[in-house]
């Protein structure tokens, strides 16, 4: 009886040592915190796909109104929530160099295309890989790539104008997401593939399996490649899978043999890369020609990575990651924007009439041919694209971990002295921002005008974060931005996004994904209009 009776006493003292123990981290540093579960912290909804991620994110920030940061818990892991926007420029950019990197996912060796991404890579490697990327994502590149991404558009839509239907009803992630496959295939791997005619090519059947990270045991996956990275590394655990691995391995290969061999030259990201491999350096400035950029939501890159050099002994491996990288976030985040945007046209009648009334002045006024340069300069629909990122932004946050001690000073009287170390996690919940009535009145509300010439000057820098903030901010923005302007130009030129019987109006985020995605799906309908020029 005595032993059961011990048992069962160091059972209820390592469960409160391992499990209750660490969830008053915040309260010993003099930080508020949201009252975590034993083992789950604060995400007990989100691990049981209870609540979406989004909303999840949007919680977080709303634990601490009137604070300046917060602390919460993913399941045992401290996480400091940074809420104030000049807290935000002063870690982001101002003393980036103490929180230079992302949190780790996955080992470089069990897992070298997930770990050897540009996300995931960290200090100086990080650095110099920035640095040989930048030049694919320069104005110059954008406006040189514009015609692939031009083309898959005009595909897309041609698909179902060709359908001679007054009326098509379509899944809209479905189908955005064979465009971005195109848009990717063509601008990063040189493949041209068309995903509206031959929907089950193997570059679209890989990429949506690449991109599925619905379902329990994914959501475990994720959280516990953060939380327990060494567990990982023991066990091998890779994020995505073999057959899946050997896929984007074979077309790298492939595709840099078959340039290499007939010195084929294209406007791309491999292109890129193997440039800096041959020894030729890009000077990103001189790439930077003074032209209309891609829009209000565009990041900039950091003048201080230009004293980095550039990767030269850079790997088949290493190009596979990077392509890897960027094809996850231009199938899947690209095509979600789309998505959310094209379900706001639908329920805003008149800010799609506008927006429509826009394209046809363009289209008019360059004779039917779209170009690089008018397409930027439509006000209204950098305006549209803005609000939509402003209301969904497709990653809903994001983390650094401290790589030097630091202390976030008080500035009110209930605050005191925040001391992080090395190895510590802070996150910046973008769409709390986002929709935070204090930036943005009636922040549920779809309204471009937020970004008027009159009014997008009183929005606070550092609120309106889609892309990130400082250094570490998304590489492609620019390319991103380009390929949904494109989209919604040739889409809502011929068509009327309209809700059909099984449209679901409002919009209710799913829960069984990661990723940004309507509960039932995106159904809508896409109705013929008629133009005078086409």
């Amino acid at each position: 009886m005595i032993w059961l009776v011990l048992v069962i006493v160091l059972a209820a003292f390592l469960s409160w040592y391992l499990f209750v123990r660490p969830m008053n981290h915040f309260t010993k540093m003099g930080v508020k915190q949201h009252r975590p579960r034993p083992f789950f912290g604060n995400q007990l909804k989100l691990t049981f796909q209870q609540q979406s991620f989004l909303e999840f994110i949007e919680d977080i920030y709303n634990y601490f109104p009137g604070s300046r940061y917060g602390g919460v818990y993913q399941f045992i892991a401290p996480l400091l929530i940074i809420r104030d926007p000049d807290l935000i420029r002063q870690i982001c950019i101002k003393d980036f160099d103490h929180f230079t990197d992302h949190r780790n996912f996955f080992d470089i060796e069990s897992d070298p295309l997930v770990a050897g991404n540009l996300f995931a890579l960290k200090g100086q490697k990080w650095r110099e890989m920035r640095a040989t990327l930048s030049g694919s994502f320069t104005s110059s590149k954008m406006k040189n790539m514009f015609h692939l991404m031009n083309e898959a558009a005009e595909n897309f839509v041609n698909h179902f104008i060709d359908k001679k239907e007054n009326l098509v009803e379509i899944e809209l992630k479905d189908a955005f997401t064979r465009y971005t496959n195109d848009v990717i295939a063509t601008t990063a791997f040189g493949i041209k593939v068309d995903s509206m005619a031959d929907p089950e090519n193997e570059f679209y059947v890989m990429g949506k399996k690449t991109t599925n990270v619905s379902g329990l045991l994914t959501t475990l996956k994720f959280f516990g490649a953060m939380i327990i990275p060494k567990l990982f590394k023991i066990l091998k655990i890779k994020f995505f899978s073999d057959d899946i691995l050997a896929f984007f391995r074979s077309i790298v290969n492939q595709s840099i043999k078959f340039r290499e061999e007939k010195n084929i030259v294209r406007p791309d990201m491999i292109n890129q890369l193997l440039e800096v491999r041959n020894g030729f350096k890009q000077d990103v400035k001189s790439q930077e020609e003074i032209i209309l950029d891609t829009g209000f939501a565009t990041v900039k890159e950091s003048a201080h990575l230009g004293k980095f050099k550039q990767l030269k002994n850079l790997t088949n491996d290493d190009i596979t990651a990077q392509a890897l990288l960027f094809f996850f976030a231009g199938f899947d985040s690209i095509s979600t924007v789309i998505c959310f945007g094209s379900y706001e046209l639908a329920v805003n009648k008149d800010v799609q009439d506008k927006l429509r009334e826009e394209i046809r002045e363009t289209h008019e006024s360059n004779n039917g041919k779209l170009t690089y340069e008018s397409l930027l300069k439509m006000k209204y629909m950098d305006m549209v694209v803005s609000e939509t990122l402003r209301k969904w932004p497709p990653a809903g946050g994001t983390d650094r971990v401290v790589t030097q001690p630091y202390t976030i000073e008080p500035l009110t009287p209930d605050e005191s002295p925040v001391h992080l170390k090395v190895g510590d996690v802070i996150f910046f919940p973008t769409i709390g921002y986002h929709r935070d009535p204090a930036y943005y009145p009636d922040p549920l509300k779809f309204d471009p005008e937020r970004f008027s010439d009159e009014n997008k000057g009183s929005i606070p820098p550092y609120a309106y974060t889609p892309f990130g903030v400082g250094p570490r901010n998304c590489i492609g923005s620019r390319f991103a931005l380009l390929e949904v302007k494109a989209m919604f130009y040739h889409l809502i030129l011929n068509f009327e996004i309209v809700p059909i019987k099984t449209s679901k109006i409002p919009l209710k985020l799913s829960t069984k994904s990661l990723n940004p995605l309507a509960e039932g799906g995106f159904w809508f309908g896409l109705k013929r209009v008629s133009n005078d020029v086409q």
